[in-house]
């Protein structure tokens, strides 16, 4: 077994990584750019060496440095994680001519499957389903719109080496597939250093399956399940789950069977997925093979009891399959959320900064090799105070649950989203928490089409309905009721007029229009800080219970005699006098003001926001790569006006508007903050 190991790799992977390595006695080497110097990967590891600038292309994309870095510390062997240099096969190969161990398939089997035109060539010899498509490099625009016809739209247009959402395109017409060929290409050629293109045929209504598959040095390979990953994003998942709600026993093992014929066709030795697009009749199509570990590789981990890092790290020294195919489990239901530091609420712009706090809820699932163990599990780069660099992917955690079945699973997720605790950046809880209420996805009945069904508008804060919207209201008048009882113990009072304890409040909200919203509440049988009140909101009485430390910002308790958790903060939002209330993903601001101080509210003048039509403002943080138009210019609403890149993807802005351009203030180049101006309107 190696003693010393380095990982090329950053975020939550390379920890994930580390955690293993420490398990199995293997000293870590972490390497890191400018931007992560402070990182927690860097942290954990048992040494660090510093391998160049914060841009990936400056640092971990430079294959020699890495190398340089595993002679430099002595070590045996590498782990690529995922991204960057984790399926490039030079790198891969050079590792091995170094005389140093890459822990994951040899080059000539990523080589074989990294170049999806070759890989589907492969499929085909090996007896995989695959789609009807164009497996050749495509020399231009002109060219991919006339191969897009002649399959027929709707058409898939992916870069050879893309992944991760990048470089792919769907074209329903000739417009679509001259603009996303050009996109994607320049995606691909930015991202991967490859520009090369090929088409398929979209399945339309699909499910995105795939089957996570095992292979050593003897020649054995077994599939470990099924992942389901059909809930995604502009092509980036955003739930994945173990095993499948959607296919049968019978295709489970035939995509399976195909998976490992695949695999055993390139001689595949390490950890490795096979993806399939799956059709509403469950006939399957093989769509790549990605020879690496996957970002969703938790929930395997967790139906199966197996250590998937632990099993690449063993094969890669040599050491046989430790089982066989009848050998693997399928125990329980485990679900995974991916939590970025996106705005839901602002069509998922980039959201980067400090973590200014940083609570994930608490872990009760520490082993992926424990058995049985239900509970949830998060894996993470980041930590209380660190930075989410701009130079990155956005993902902030991987939150993972295990339940006994897919119900219970759903349930404890959206606990755990409660209780999820994320400051200073924006993230995307609230939208996981409305998908995970989904009515379509906890039946089970969702494709890959399913967020852009139901949310092809974007996403809204009421897209998100409470079950119970009186419970927020309650808890707001709970807690403040609560800051009251404490500050009247606080001595040195001014007689007559220190703090009183009353009874009667008036929570003021705001609802869907803007409109302030008063509700009476009355708070009673207050006990102290570890009692109960009786919150009655209209004709609902809610018995209330928690000890949370006021000042915390996760409040855990009982309503009803049921447990909640739930999220309540004074002075967070727009208002400094109110509180915030977050709970299965819906979100209010309360005032809860004495009655004499809601007759008061009423008479406040509205005060309405300034005007800023006029202006361009960058929307996120971010490169500006792009001024499309010039002062003096006449442009037309839905024409683009600039480009800004930030965490590797490029966000192009549109004119909302007719107007003329005047003053442009931002240059090309530029690092921009977000709401800074770029030009303005005559």
């Amino acid at each position: 077994m190696f003693k010393k190991i380095v990982i090329a790799n950053r975020g939550e992977i390379a920890c994930r990584v580390i955690k293993t390595a420490k398990k199995m006695g293997i000293l870590t080497v972490a390497v890191y750019s400018d931007a992560d110097k402070d990182a927690r990967h860097v942290e954990l590891a048992d040494e660090a060496v510093h391998i160049g600038g914060s841009a990936s292309r400056d640092s971990y994309l430079q294959a020699d440095r890495i190398i340089a870095a595993c002679k430099k510390t002595g070590a045996e062997a590498v782990h690529p994680g995922y991204g960057f240099l984790s399926e490039n096969e030079a790198f891969a190969r050079k590792v091995e001519e170094e005389g140093i161990v890459f822990i994951g398939p040899k080059h000539y089997s990523i080589a074989a499957m990294g170049d999806k035109i070759a890989s589907k060539k492969l499929a085909n010899d090996a007896k995989v389903n695959t789609i009807p498509g164009w497996n050749e490099a495509i020399e231009s625009a002109e060219r991919a719109v006339q191969i897009a016809k002649d399959i027929g739209y709707p058409v898939m247009i992916k870069a050879s080496a893309g992944g991760g959402g990048k470089g792919l395109r769907v074209a329903f017409n000739d417009k679509e597939a001259l603009e996303g060929f050009t996109a994607c290409q320049n995606e691909a050629r930015n991202s991967f250093g490859d520009d090369r293109i090929f088409i398929e045929k979209f399945v339309e209504q699909p499910r995105h399956i795939e089957i996570q598959v095992l292979g050593d040095s003897q020649g054995n390979v077994i599939y470990l399940n099924e992942r389901e990953c059909s809930i995604q994003r502009r092509h980036q998942k955003v739930i994945e789950e173990a095993p499948s709600p959607f296919i049968s026993d019978a295709t489970r093992k035939a995509m399976g069977e195909q998976a490992v014929a695949l695999a055993k066709a390139v001689q595949y030795q390490s950890a490795g997925t096979v993806e399939f697009v799956v059709g509403k009749d469950q006939d399957f199509y093989f769509l790549e093979m990605n020879t690496r570990l996957q970002v969703e590789h938790p929930v395997t981990e967790c139906i199966t009891g197996l250590d998937l890092v632990e099993l690449m790290i063993r094969v890669a020294a040599g050491e046989p399959l430790p089982l066989k195919q009848a050998d693997v489990k399928r125990n329980g239901w485990a679900i995974e959320c991916r939590i970025n530091a996106e705005d839901p609420f602002r069509n998922f712009l980039p959201s980067t900064g400090r973590l200014v706090k940083f609570q994930p809820p608490k872990e009760t699932m520490f082993s992926a090799d424990t058995e049985h163990l239900y509970g949830v599990r998060v894996d993470t780069g980041v930590y209380d105070g660190g930075e989410i660099p701009m130079f990155y992917d956005s993902m902030i955690a991987k939150l993972i649950v295990h339940g006994k079945d897919r119900a219970h699973a759903i349930a404890l997720m959206r606990e755990a989203l409660n209780g999820f605790v994320i400051r200073g950046i924006s993230s995307n809880i609230p939208f996981q928490a409305a998908l995970l209420a989904h009515p379509k996805f906890v039946s089970g009945d969702f494709n890959t089409g399913f967020i852009a069904e139901h949310y092809s508008q974007g996403f809204h804060a009421e897209d998100v309905p409470h079950d119970d919207p009186r419970f927020l209201v309650a808890l707001a008048a709970f807690m403040h009721r609560r800051y009251r009882a404490r500050a009247s113990g606080i001595s040195g009072q001014l007689e007559g007029h220190g703090v009183k304890i009353a009874e009667q409040f008036v929570v003021v909200t705001l609802d869907a229009k803007g409109e302030h919203v008063h509700t009476p509440v009355s708070v009673t049988d207050f006990k102290g800080a570890n009692g109960s009140s009786a919150v009655q909101v209209g004709d609902r009485i809610y018995q209330i219970g928690s000890s949370v430390s006021l000042g915390a910002v996760r409040v855990e308790g009982v309503v009803n005699d049921k447990p909640f958790v739930a999220q309540v903060e004074r002075g967070a939002g727009k208002n400094p006098l109110a509180l915030r209330v977050s709970h299965n993903g819906t979100q209010i601001e309360a005032m809860v003001l004495s009655p004499l101080g809601a007759r008061l509210q009423k008479l406040m003048p509205y005060k309405a926001p300034p005007d800023l039509s006029k202006f361009l403002m960058s929307p996120m943080p971010g490169l500006l790569v792009e001024v499309s138009v010039q002062p003096g210019q006449q442009v037309q609403a839905g024409e683009k006006l600039a480009v800004i890149e930030a965490m590797k993807m490029e966000n192009v802005l549109f004119a909302t508007q007719d107007g003329v351009v005047g003053t442009i203030s931002a240059t090309k180049g530029e690092s921009l903050a977000v709401d800074q101006i770029i030009l303005e309107f005559n």
